[in-house]
């Protein structure tokens, strides 16, 4: 990795003042040397795409990795980073690169597609998710959320203090809130509960880039896929079919619930009239599951960690959620302090933590001439640290976004659901779900850090800990 030329004199560019005395700094995985081989680079890109990166890209705006076989330039500087995803999104459309790992799950999803069939799609399954859709969910969302508890309070129960897996509980949670919203089933349902288990298994063993997103392939030579990738991406896909035919039939016959998987297969295209067919929707309901499961599930994971490092917060949270009925979508909007908390969660730890979008013709950033075919890395994980932007940027400070670095770093600096015309459907959904759950389990529970355990972050399809996040959590 080569840092391109820098500058002072972005206006953006004033160096963050340093915070002392008591402020907490959670684990951030540690910086690789800041030259190795390429080789050596694949090896560490494979076990953890986080810790393989140089220290330096935490003050670049702008730096730029050459490769036998393309060049590739990361940019932090928010200009740039609003040209690419906002100004100009159809220059830089979602590199095919990242398809090369994902694909065997996500098919040719809107998390995948360009052009005119994105188009097209996003037309299709934005409606699910506009206007009064949240409110209608709502208590499907707030039913997950009780479940939870319920199953943390019998944890508890059976065994006291006994420390807890919280990533696989929000797991649990989150592919809880996907299945009842999506298609009206809880997650104990034989079909979901599979679903789920596969899913794990997958996230586990799949980075976001293998290395055919490394070494330009032509598309008739096979795909280096693990066995148990392959096997778990085909059983998914299978069990998400058995799931849309089932709702298709019952669409037929007029007993379908109205919920999103309903809204969605009949949404018609408002420019052809088709609706999606079942080997689409097959594509679109991996997605939701990927973005509204494995996101939401990493960033209340470290949410709830965050807070065992810093009672005051947790207490400040329980005190919010003690004054509201949480069980009506109103209420929930009033959870400001738990909102902030997730939002800096989200910061510190987002769960996907870089984008690759392709310039599609030569452009000019910072003076360098980036080509056609350039790979254009944003990096949510190093926009989110940025010493050149944010006050204390290793530090968790949920009250920063009360102040005006932090509301201006919010504007240009921060990425976690992307933004522009590709902005994540799902991110109102993601901000209702996340502060609800974190609120209904510190009503319920005291957290504490377990003694020998603190996670390590590494990046696979999220965000998540290396050895799970374990927490001690004590009744109230």
């Amino acid at each position: 990795m080569v840092d391109l030329p820098q500058s002072d004199d972005h206006p953006n560019s004033a160096p963050a003042a340093p915070v002392a005395g008591s402020a907490i700094i959670p684990p951030k995985p540690a910086a690789r040397a800041a030259r190795v081989s390429l080789w050596r680079y694949l090896r560490l890109f494979r076990a953890d795409l986080l810790s393989a990166q140089p220290a330096k890209l935490y003050r670049a705006w702008m730096a730029e990795f050459r490769t036998p076989f393309f060049r590739s330039f990361l940019v932090n500087q928010p200009d740039l980073v609003r040209t690419v995803l906002k100004d100009r999104p159809e220059v830089f459309p979602k590199s095919n690169r990242i398809g090369e790992g994902l694909r065997p799950l996500l098919g040719n999803s809107v998390f995948l597609t360009n052009g005119e069939v994105w188009k097209r799609q996003r037309r299709i399954i934005d409606p699910a998710f506009e206007g009064g859709r949240l409110r209608q969910i709502y208590p499907a969302i707030h039913a997950a959320a009780e479940a939870a508890v319920t199953r943390l309070s019998d944890q508890v129960h059976e065994i006291p203090d006994a420390p807890i897996e919280i990533e696989a509980e929000t797991s649990h949670a989150a592919a809880d809130v996907i299945f009842r919203t999506l298609f009206s089933i809880p997650i104990e349902h034989h079909m979901a509960q599979e679903v789920f288990h596969r899913f794990r298994a997958y996230q586990q063993a799949q980075p976001i880039l293998n290395l055919a997103a490394f070494v330009p392939l032509p598309r008739w030579v096979p795909r280096f896929h693990r066995p148990a990738t392959r096997r778990n991406a085909a059983r998914i896909r299978g069990l998400i079919r058995d799931l849309t035919q089932q709702r298709m039939e019952a669409i037929a016959s007029g007993h379908a619930p109205d919920d999103l998987a309903t809204k969605i297969m009949t949404t018609q295209d408002p420019e052809t009239g088709e609706l999606f067919t079942t080997d689409e929707m097959v594509d679109q309901v991996a997605i939701f599951f990927l973005a509204g499961h494995e996101t939401s599930a990493s960033a209340l994971a470290w949410a709830l960690y965050l807070v065992a490092l810093a009672p005051e917060w947790q207490e400040k949270i329980a005190k919010e959620a003690a004054g509201l009925s949480l069980d009506q979508f109103a209420e929930a909007g009033r959870l400001r302090i738990s909102r902030d908390v997730f939002r800096e969660a989200l910061r510190l730890y987002p769960p996907v933590p870089m984008m690759v979008r392709e310039a599609s013709c030569p452009q000019q950033f910072r003076g360098r001439t980036l080509p056609q075919g350039a790979q254009v890395v944003l990096s949510p994980w190093h926009l989110h640290r940025h010493e050149r932007l944010w006050e204390n940027p290793d530090g968790f400070d949920p009250g920063r976004w009360q102040t005006e670095n932090g509301k201006t770093c919010q504007r240009e600096a921060y990425i976690p659901f992307s933004a522009g015309p590709r902005v994540c459907t799902g991110a109102g959904f993601a901000m209702i779900e996340g502060p609800l759950i974190l609120s209904m389990i510190l009503q319920r529970f005291r957290v504490e850090p377990v003694a020998g355990q603190e996670p390590i972050p590494v990046a696979h399809l999220t965000v998540r800990s290396q050895n799970g996040i374990w927490l001690r959590l004590i009744p109230r």
